[in-house]
């Protein structure tokens, strides 16, 4: 391999580990799909790294030259098919190596696929926050309310970017009031009879539950710096929850 074939395999797995990572792939699924990537290609002191903002690859060429690679990941949800896309993408190319040429258009492929239509989007909105009203004891009004209210949610977080902002916390701080406004409103108007049972089932689909999950895991793993940083995402994000349900409860 020549040296510009180096910089491109680095490369390569760079964009690899970005696309898992954006997708909410845990650390080290992120890792190890880029170690096995450049392992494919006879890379094996190829030296890899991640966390939930950064990725960087450190590839020695036989002449000693070394290539690295860093690239910083802005803020990123979860995306199971992209995630299924990527290890799919990955398996075939340990099992068969392909020219670097056609992995690069492999690559772009995952990335210009489009995720879930906003329509199946909101269906979710939907049907979630209806199926968690019975598991806090409420009854089939209740989940109606719950439905409706998970869709002002949704509709909020698909079409409402000059409400909620950019900013992650202040977005779920402008939902979280609103899932608590609608409960309120919709109990009011009769759709749903318990209002601490509607407005708990619609915020359930703000709780970063995957990412807590990831966050204990990559802990116990020995990732301590990815799992703190996930830990405080959450932490934070529940207190936006909070204070977002609280503020739906005072203006009301």
């Amino acid at each position: 391999m020549t040296a510009t074939e180096y910089d491109r395999l680095s490369e390569l797995a760079v964009d690899l580990g970005c696309t898992l990572m954006s997708g909410g792939a845990e650390i080290y699924r992120v890792e190890e799909s880029m170690r096995r990537l450049l392992n494919a290609y006879r890379l094996d002191t190829a030296e890899v790294f991640a966390i939930p903002s950064c990725v960087i690859v450190s590839v020695t060429a036989p002449d000693g030259h070394v290539v690295t690679r860093m690239r910083r990941i802005p803020a990123h949800g979860t995306d199971m098919e992209l995630l299924e896309r990527c290890n799919a993408l990955c398996r075939a190319l340990c099992r068969q190596p392909m020219p670097l040429h056609e992995v690069r258009i492999l690559l772009d492929r995952l990335r210009e696929r489009p995720q879930y239509s906003p329509r199946r989007i909101l269906v979710g909105y939907v049907i979630a926050p209806a199926f968690f009203a019975p598991l806090f004891g409420g009854g089939p009004c209740d989940a109606l309310g719950a439905a409706v209210g998970g869709l002002v949610v949704g509709l909020l977080t698909l079409y409402g970017q000059r409400i909620t902002g950019s900013n992650s916390f202040f977005r779920t701080v402008v939902c979280s009031a609103a899932a608590s406004l609608s409960a309120l409103a919709l109990v009011r108007l009769g759709i749903g009879r318990h209002a601490d049972i509607v407005t708990i089932s619609i915020l359930m689909m703000l709780v970063p539950g995957m990412a807590l999950t990831n966050a204990m895991r990559e802990i116990m793993a020995g990732d301590t710096v990815s799992g703190l940083s996930r830990i405080a995402d959450t932490i934070l994000t529940g207190g936006a929850i909070a204070l977002g349900a609280a503020v739906g409860q005072l203006l009301s």
